[in-house]
């Protein structure tokens, strides 16, 4: 077998060297090395029990909770494709990637049995139902703790090369159907070293993961802490309560999180009393991902969070991470997405004597990361474009400034045609942020007789601040010597925060404001 080691041995190389340790937990309960390793051979065992066999796909639907660490570690070290389904999806819409995925086997968390169900005599392909939680299983479902209970404690006799799939990640489908991105265990690896790369983890960290742990943000950053023998904590709750998250990273001395803007907005909207009364100095790195963050954003995240190093990166399910911008140039290029990072035959190349890298001692092993990337600099152009293979667009139109760092522009799809000049929302939106008034703002083109589209801003304000037409004529008046008139909002329209539809992991879905509003 030649390449990265998989990430099943990955797990059982960690549960030899660091067996007492915490390896994952949850805000209830926790495993070590040792004990991980046993479950996901037990699970793994019993999952080629029931009849499924190598390259099978297998389903999950839950809400966050230590169980998701078992079903990845299982299906790695089986061979079997795991296959995370968000849980804010309706039945019919998941019914469509059990489906495409073909999948065989679908565990169903206590809270979506009843929708599991009305779609169940549409699922022929899926022959294995799997109940995860409390009490027994429903009619026509295996109770996950017996399955766990009757598996053999042993390493499962499946061979798992680096070049086979591990998991099927689908896209939040917010220009359509959702896509299936395939990501073999080599991939990840190399995900798991890169983020080494440009964020320097090493095994003291705890990383708290509050996105989705059906995202692949939670699986790339949840991994790469393992993979070096650090913690990965699961943020076990239904849905994200910004004082709770504070007293979580206080009480389990978190080191790492990744979030959203929408979760640093909310944290940041706290009253000062509520915000100052949680020490927080623990945290040493926190990540901005999966949507543009405001200037005026960074700079209240940095205020408050003033013991934490941030980084901010750009990527894609199906492209993974693209860009990092690392702390030291928050201020200097504080618009910025970053440089990209350096590609996987980069790793290969400047660390030519370094083929197998013994798991647990990354931290140490890339103390020399820096000078890694200055060399990668270095290299002349058409050099470093041999690192990269296909070309994977997402649709976003972005720039690259005479250093190399990238800003993003905005989404293709979004752009606003109006009185026939093009207008890029998230220009719009970072203007219209500046505002004090504003807590968080989309800006969508709405159909117009005369214009085409009119540019319209839907705002959420700040505590303190009421909705009304002195407010509104109040913004458009600061913004006029800001962006140019047709670029101006013509419409301001406040709404609630419970009305601004986002993806679970916090996107705002412009598509969906204009739908609604548009007749």
């Amino acid at each position: 077998m030649s390449g990265w080691i998989p990430v099943g041995n990955i797990i059982k190389v960690l549960a030899s060297q660091e067996p007492d340790k915490e390896a994952v937990a949850d805000l209830s309960r926790s495993l070590t090395f040792s004990e991980w390793n046993e479950r996901c051979n037990r699970f793994a065992n019993a999952l080629l029990g029931l009849g499924l066999k190598k390259g099978d796909r297998v389903a999950f639907i839950a809400h966050n909770s230590l169980e998701w660490m078992e079903f990845y570690g299982a299906t790695a070290k089986a061979g079997l494709v795991a296959v995370p389904i968000m849980f804010r999806l309706a039945p019919k819409e998941y019914q469509y990637i059990l489906e495409n995925s073909e999948t065989a086997a679908f565990l169903v968390a206590d809270d979506f049995i009843s929708g599991a169900d009305s779609i169940r005599d549409k699922l022929p392909c899926v022959s294995k139902w799997i109940h995860v939680g409390e009490g027994k299983a429903p009619e026509g479902y295996i109770a996950y703790e017996e399955l766990m209970e009757n598996g053999s404690p042993e390493e499962p006799p499946i061979e798992v090369s680096p070049d086979d799939i591990w998991t099927i990640t689908y896209t939040s489908g917010t220009t359509g159907r959702p896509k299936g991105a395939v990501r073999t265990h080599e991939a990840y690896v190399a995900f798991f070293l890169t983020n080494f790369i440009t964020m320097g983890f090493s095994k003291r960290d705890r990383g708290l993961f509050v996105m989705p742990m059906c995202h692949v943000n939670s699986i790339y950053y949840g991994f790469t802490l393992l993979y070096c023998g650090a913690s990965s904590l699961v943020y076990s709750v239904a849905s994200f309560d910004p004082a709770h998250f504070l007293k979580t990273l206080q009480d389990f001395k978190v080191t790492f999180t990744s979030l959203v803007p929408t979760h640093y907005i909310m944290i940041l909207d706290l009253p000062e009393e509520v915000k100052t009364s949680f020490d927080v100095s623990s945290v040493e790195k926190l990540l901005c991902s999966s949507a543009p963050v405001r200037k005026e954003t960074k700079m209240e995240i940095l205020g408050f969070f003033n013991k934490s190093n941030l980084y901010e990166a750009y990527g894609s399910t199906e492209a993974g991470k693209v860009t990092v911008l690392p702390p030291e140039m928050q201020l200097i290029k504080p618009t910025s997405i970053g440089r990209e990072i350096p590609g996987t035959e980069l790793i290969k190349i400047l660390d030519e004597n370094r083929n197998e890298l013994p798991v647990g001692e990354a931290g140490e092993l890339f103390s020399r990361t820096p000078s890694c990337f200055k060399e990668y600099w270095k290299l002349p152009e058409e050099t470093k474009a041999a690192f990269h293979g296909e070309w994977f667009s997402a649709g976003d139109i972005a720039y690259k400034d005479e250093d190399g760092y990238y800003y993003l522009v905005d989404r293709k799809k979004n752009m606003i045609i109006t009185g026939g000049e093009n207008v890029y929302p998230t220009e719009v939106e970072k203007a219209v942020g500046e505002h004090p008034c504003v807590k968080d703002v989309a800006v969508v083109g709405l159909p117009d007789d005369k214009w085409g589209e009119r540019v319209s801003a839907f705002i959420i304000l700040r505590g303190g601040f009421e909705p009304t037409d002195e407010l509104s004529k109040e913004i458009q008046a600061f913004l006029k010597d800001k962006i140019a008139g047709f670029k101006r909002p013509k419409d301001v329209i406040f709404i609630n925060d419970e009305d601004m539809p986002r993806t679970a992991t916090g996107k705002i879905l412009h598509r969906e404001l204009r739908d609604r509003y548009g007749q």
